[in-house]
């Protein structure tokens, strides 16, 4: 059995669909299964729309001897793969890890709304087609990839049927980064660490993150906040650390090596994702495993890895008052943070690479 994998991102790139592109490539033979990658980096050079339409000509060019498609997003790579799909009868899976429409309206449309209330809301034109287009898509698919329970309720109202419908986890396989003080010692620091990553957008927090940060640092003074990602809100969120008077102590890194980035978050005191969105966070689930605790939000996926006060600490997005509490409290009581570092390295466990290559092994065969 041979599948076409279709993908937005491919190393060097890094993101979450580069990582699952290479799990399946290196996974799926073992299951009977040959993987033929193409990734969208080969077309990026050219304008939009045209670039689109390579790519469709690279997949049709690649479908020699394909039982069935995935692309691994729902609009970058999934139109035109849902396009070759069609043309020539081949079994077309998607899998969806967010909503990209919500994502742009967000970013470049003004859009305050949740996830849940995009949805059904009346948006500008460009999000509004964007929205058409990632329902279609996913409607029209044979099998709809998701990674959490909270993704399957959304794409339901997209018109999805449910028995079309998969639930498979993200696995995570992390090697030993290393003991903490190792890396301390490396980094030559010896202070309190609070660390966040994610891409440097609204829905994220960062600037009510900061702002809780500026208030813990009136009393651990030293106490550094270290942010990886990049995003459009950088400027915005350089002006708050500015404004709040800590812009010495919040170190915005940029894109981090995911090796490194491992390396960081066990070198932490804490992990604070203070999202307002989250379909999965395959980084949650990377921070248990690496054994840092873990402060996050009741939002999307997140209570389908976090189990509040047993594994980690869920807070209501934006709750200054409960976000400091809970990051102060992992701050001074040691005990109380090896407890959560040990549950959710149990918890971790059922969060398999193995697990992860056998279910999507079981979509592609189910269609051949």
């Amino acid at each position: 059995m041979k599948v076409l994998i279709a993908t937005g991102l491919y190393p060097p790139e890094i993101g979450g669909p580069a990582t699952y592109a290479v799990l399946l490539e290196s996974g799926l033979p073992k299951r009977g299964i040959e993987p033929v990658v193409v990734p969208f980096a080969r077309v990026r050079k050219y304008p939009k729309i045209v670039r689109h339409i390579v790519y469709g000509w690279l997949l049709y060019r690649s479908l020699r001897g394909v039982s069935s498609i995935i692309a691994l997003d729902p609009v970058s790579v999934g139109i035109p793969a849902r396009i070759v799909a069609f043309l020539t009868r081949t079994p077309f899976i998607v899998k969806i890890v967010g909503d990209y429409a919500w994502e742009q309206a967000s970013q470049r449309s003004g859009y305050s709304g949740t996830l849940e209330s995009f949805q059904d809301a009346s948006v500008p034109f460009v999000p509004r087609i964007l929205r058409t287009l990632e329902h279609m898509v996913a409607r029209t698919a044979h099998r709809v990839i998701v990674p959490s329970k909270y993704l399957a309720g959304i794409v339901i109202r997209w018109g999805v049927k449910k028995e079309r419908l998969q639930v498979i986890y993200n696995g995570v396989s992390i090697g030993d980064v290393g003991t903490r003080e190792t890396i301390r010692g490396m980094l030559h620091f010896d202070g309190e660490l609070m660390l966040s990553v994610g891409r440097l957008a609204p829905w994220k927090g960062f600037d009510v993150l900061i702002k809780v940060f500026a208030r813990l640092r009136k009393k651990r003074k030293s106490l550094t906040l270290f942010i990886a990602g990049s995003g459009p809100d950088l400027a915005r969120l350089e002006a708050v650390a500015e404004r709040e008077r800590v812009s010495d102590h919040v170190i915005f890194a940029g894109a981090v090596d995911h090796d490194a980035l491992m390396r960081y978050i066990r070198a932490a005191d804490v992990f604070v994702l203070n999202t307002s969105y989250e379909g999965f966070s395959h980084l949650l689930i990377e921070t248990m495993a690496v054994g840092t605790p873990i402060v996050t939000t009741h939002v999307g996926g997140n209570s389908e890895a976090i189990t509040n006060n047993q594994n980690g600490f869920l807070v209501a997005p934006n709750d200054m008052m409960a976000l400091e509490s809970r990051i102060t409290r992992l701050l001074e009581d040691r005990v109380l943070s090896e407890r959560i570092v040990s549950a959710a390295r149990t918890k971790v466990a059922e969060f398999t690479d193995e697990r992860t290559l056998d279910e999507t092994a079981q979509v592609f065969t189910s269609l051949s």
